[in-house]
């Protein structure tokens, strides 16, 4: 009897627990591709200029950080940056490429990082951070970035250095 009893409490605690991972997979899925999506707008509406659309996405105390090193502002900061430019329906286009997404133990915070081609610069890399607020899924920090092949490190390096003299 004991032994009967062992089984079953091993079968429903497998049961049980294998329907929790099985959920908790399934969200992480769904997570994923709604972090994803929300990644595709924000470069979509950026690429089109649409000004409201593309700064709903952000939280209203988000970060985004450029490419220069002063490039450290506020989204009320940044959205006056945007704005003139949007205005003229001038954006910026980066296409996004090879996105990693990972999440908080939680599920209600995401990190990534992107590799996005551009006309200008050519290859960039975008990582960040995005908050899930009730259900929804917004961008709290944007760092875009140049990456620089490690075999050009140091002249680059040297002709920020001769910049800032």
């Amino acid at each position: 009897m004991n032994r009967v009893l062992a089984v079953l409490l091993l079968l429903v605690s497998t049961a049980v627990f294998g329907a929790q991972w099985f959920e908790n997979d399934r969200s992480s899925k769904s997570d994923e591709t709604e972090v994803s999506r929300v990644l595709n707008a924000l470069h979509k509406k950026a690429s089109v200029a649409d000004y409201e659309g593309y700064f709903a996405l952000y939280t209203t105390n988000a970060v985004f950080i450029g490419t220069d090193a002063h490039e450290v502002w506020s989204i009320d900061d940044f959205k006056a940056y945007a704005k003139p430019h949007f205005d003229k329906g001038t954006g910026w286009t980066y296409l996004p490429r090879d996105r990693h997404i990972y999440f908080s133990p939680d599920a209600q915070v995401a990190w990534f990082d992107e590799l996005l081609d551009n006309k200008k610069l050519g290859e960039t890399r975008g990582t960040g951070v995005l908050i899930k607020t009730n259900g929804t899924w917004k961008v709290s920090q944007y760092h875009l970035a140049i990456p620089i092949p490690n075999s050009l490190a140091s002249s680059v390096a040297l002709q920020i250095k001769k910049q800032k003299n």
